[in-house]
């Protein structure tokens, strides 16, 4: 060893150091935290799986979307929020949807956060009985937004033969938009509208961060609650009950709002 060439050495004691450490690592550290993970946190360690009749349904750190196979929702469960993960709670393709508040114009391949959250709610309110209205939506469920050019103004999310949700703007004859015209030119105005009263909270609209969030907000429990009791044949006190059940309070006390476990809350709607 000692009449080996310095750079040889060096070499074989970079070898050595990458063996140890690949071993101690990549071999040793993943067996022991393994190993205290199965023994202490078993079931975390295993995915939070939730079982119903000895078959998993389900993670508790996972939502999932209680709908039919063509996407409508099951009216006898309660529903879960959007997600943006993948095709929906895909845990492969976790991630937001990046869009802020200034998506308002739909795009020929994609429409707009605006556009989807209007749909959404205007969905929503038809399935629990409620208005689905919000400011700067449409009756048709799509976002209220004008170009505005000199001499006119178009709202752009309305596609042509559609009726404009306002007639006129500042003196302007508002267009329904004509199908592949370029608006880039006109001025972005967003209108509001007279909607003072929102039934539908946000959480039932828009996705969580990760798209992967298992919990609604209790507002959206509450608000699902008579429609869940109607379709089950349940007093709706009944159902109240089983969502305070499934309420976790905020963390430490006072950090965030109190949720709903949706999984957990159906499960337990099917053993009542």
């Amino acid at each position: 060893m000692d009449r080996m060439p310095s750079w040889v050495r060096q070499h074989v004691a970079a070898l050595r150091a990458l063996l140890v450490l690949t071993v101690a690592t990549g071999v040793i550290y993943p067996l022991l935290a393994t190993g205290v993970a199965q023994a202490l946190f078993n079931g975390q360690a295993n995915g939070s799986l939730v079982e119903k009749d000895g078959k998993t349904v389900g993670s508790a750190l996972i939502g999932q979307s209680f709908t039919d196979a063509d996407g409508k929702a099951i009216r006898t469960y309660f529903q879960s929020r959007p997600s943006a993960a993948g095709d929906g709670y895909d845990p492969t393709s976790t991630s937001a949807g990046n869009l802020g508040p200034e998506d308002v114009i739909d795009l020929p391949d994609r429409t707009s956060l605006l556009t989807d959250v209007c749909a959404r709610s205007k969905a929503a309110g038809q399935l629990e009985g409620v208005s689905g209205a919000r400011p700067y939506c449409t009756p048709d469920g799509v976002g209220a937004v004008l170009k505005v050019f000199p001499d006119r103004a178009v709202s752009v999310n309305q596609l042509c033969p559609a009726t404009p949700f306002i007639a006129a703007y500042q003196g302007l004859k508002v267009e329904c938009a004509r199908p592949g015209e370029n608006y880039a030119a006109g001025r972005t105005v967003p209108v509001r509208g007279n909607v003072t009263t929102v039934a539908v909270p946000a959480d039932a609209v828009t996705a969580s961060a990760s798209g992967l969030d298992p919990h609604i907000s209790l507002a959206y429990a509450q608000l699902q609650a008579p429609r869940v009791a109607r379709e089950r044949g349940l007093p709706l006190e009944q159902v109240k009950a089983l969502i305070d059940e499934h309420t976790t309070g905020r963390a430490l006390g006072f950090m965030g709002e109190p949720v709903v476990h949706v999984l957990k809350l159906n499960l337990a709607l099917d053993g009542a």
